[in-house]
């Protein structure tokens, strides 16, 4: 088999590198994180301008009929960046849930906007206690008169305070945990009924709670098959942990880059530190797991699409965990090596540490995925 990146692939990383690099400075960056909004809308536009957010989409909806592989050339420009805008929310989950299931009114409703830039869906799946279980719903869909009733609380929306709309995860039979009766729903952000609560993360981009009181939906809101949406779900959340995995990838090799850089012009006992041989060993180290995690990357993005179920969800939980361990070990050596300036606000490291330590606990920790592998693992 071919790993080799083709020229196109090539040429869309290095054209969001060159991009991104010039008009994506760190404090250019600190300036849209500050603002009221917490992000660029021009530069949003932009990435739809440049079909980075059609990347996975069919042609036939507007989109350029990539897959994973180019997908994750974007996502790991975007972590060397640390870019705060939501392509992993919108581009990825949102816009693979409504490709993915949506009827052809739905399709034409969302995606033209979704890939232009014009619009933001965010997937609402999160409820506080179900810690990692896809299936512990208890947002409730009632069907009534032709209509459907939700309510419910959603946690951790990734996007939220920006989002046009949403998708949400609602159960419309069965009980909590119950694997079948899940529904998905494309919500309007303006609906009656629909209140969100945003707020900063740590990394400083922006997610919200989205309430949801009796909000009222044609027939037409049902995204999918009713009931019948956990199957998706899995598989959209195993799509966005690929490209989530690639921004962590993209933050790593920006750390040992930077690192190298540092070490080669701090000076002590009169010599770059660079020099002393426990420094080199240091950065070999580094080097070596960011090198390991692009591999994990280009495994899971090859599995994305695997038809068996079970083994793509084992191929996507092995590289979250182990891409996991490596990016708190890059970004504390990161920081150690930088000493006291290496966690001020000032200097991007920090930053990168901090947008690294999102990633072990984004869709579902290290620790979950490696109990999900082994689990898998056991059953296949």
């Amino acid at each position: 088999m071919n790993f080799d990146l083709s020229e196109e692939q090539k040429m869309l990383r290095d054209a969001a590198q060159k991009f991104l690099r010039a008009e994506y400075r760190f404090d250019a960056r600190n300036q849209i994180v500050a603002s009221a909004s917490g992000m660029s809308h021009e530069h949003w536009q932009r990435f739809g301008e440049f079909g980075w957010l059609g990347l996975g989409l069919p042609e036939a909806d507007g989109g350029f009929g990539g897959g994973m592989l180019e997908t994750i050339q974007v996502a790991e420009a975007l972590g060397a960046a640390l870019v705060v805008e939501p392509y992993l929310v919108s581009a990825v989950l949102g816009a693979q849930a409504v490709a993915r299931a949506g009827t052809a009114a739905q399709r034409a409703t969302w995606l033209p906007g979704l890939v232009s830039g014009q619009r933001i869906v965010s997937l609402a799946h999160t409820e506080a206690d179900a810690r990692h279980d896809l299936a512990h719903v208890h947002t409730s869909a009632m069907a009534k008169g032709g209509r459907w009733v939700l309510s419910g609380r959603k946690s951790g929306v990734l996007g939220a305070p920006w989002a046009d709309g949403f998708v949400v995860a609602a159960r419309t039979s069965g009980t909590v945990s119950e694997r079948r009766g899940i529904s998905l729903f494309l919500v309007e952000a303006h609906t009656p009924g629909v209140q969100v609560a945003g707020y900063k993360v740590y990394d400083g981009s922006r997610a919200g709670d989205l309430q949801l009181d009796a909000v009222v939906l044609g027939p037409d809101a049902l995204l999918g098959m009713e009931g019948e949406s956990l199957g998706l779900l899995e598989h959209l959340v195993d799509l966005g942990i690929v490209a989530a995995c690639a921004d962590a990838l993209g933050a790593m090799g920006a750390l040992l880059r930077k690192t190298g850089e540092y070490v080669s012009t701090r000076k002590q006992f009169d010599v770059p530190i660079a020099s002393f041989q426990v420094i080199q060993h240091r950065l070999v180290d580094m080097f070596a797991a960011v090198e390991a995690s692009r591999s994990l990357v280009l495994m899971a993005a090859l599995h994305a699409e695997h038809p068996d179920a079970a083994t793509r969800s084992r191929a996507v939980s092995a590289a979250k965990a182990a891409i996991g361990e490596r990016a708190r070990f890059v970004a504390q050596q990161a920081v150690q090596l930088h000493g006291g300036v290496g966690m001020t606000e000032e200097l991007d490291i920090g930053h990168y540490f901090r947008r690294l330590t999102l990633f072990c606990n984004l869709l579902g920790s290290t620790d979950h995925h490696l109990q999900r592998f082994a689990t898998l693992r056991a059953v296949a």
